[in-house]
């Protein structure tokens, strides 16, 4: 899929990922992850996805990235259909040097928008216990964090929980 994904919340434009990106990425992931004392990145393992991230992705999925004025990646988001009817958003990272000018909200309303075009009714992800930040972020978006909880066996020794939204 070579499609970029327009944020029109900010006239903000995300162009497809490219291989030549992984090392940007696993340095916005560790710029995320310091912020939260347990959290290790491991490309090894964990994040195998993001070793070669301009290679198709799974249910017809797309990882997108944004550049800042330096050509550098200051955020990330992806999606993909596991199910017909469904999207599941991941990989929603930015950079705390971008943080709280709404990019995190522009970003998932882009994402939401793009399921809906493909015929997405609802949307779910995991997100880390201790990302609480952004719990309540995904709350004022309206979306309502299950019961359903999930240990990974990570580096991180990684516990998720599972929110959800009707689109």
């Amino acid at each position: 899929m070579g499609e970029a994904l327009n944020v029109a919340d900010n006239a903000l434009v995300l162009r497809v990922a490219e291989d030549r990106d992984a090392q940007d990425l696993f340095g916005l992931l560790s710029l995320c992850f310091a912020d939260y004392p347990g959290c290790f990145i491991d490309p090894h393992d964990d994040l195998k996805d993001l070793r070669a991230p301009g290679s198709p992705r799974q249910n017809d999925g797309v990882l997108w990235v944004m550049e800042d004025e330096s050509g550098r990646i200051c955020a990330c988001v992806s999606v993909d259909f596991p199910e017909a009817d469904v999207a599941e958003l991941h990989r929603l990272y930015v950079r705390p040097d971008q943080r709280g000018r709404g990019l995190g909200s522009s970003l998932v309303r882009a994402v939401e928008r793009h399921a809906r075009e493909k015929g997405a009714t609802r949307m779910f992800f995991w997100s880390d216990t201790r990302f609480t930040d952004a719990h309540r972020l995904y709350k004022t978006l309206g979306y309502t964090q299950t019961d359903r909880r999930r240990d990974l066996g990570d580096i991180s020794n990684s516990s998720e929980y599972r929110f959800e939204k009707d689109l």
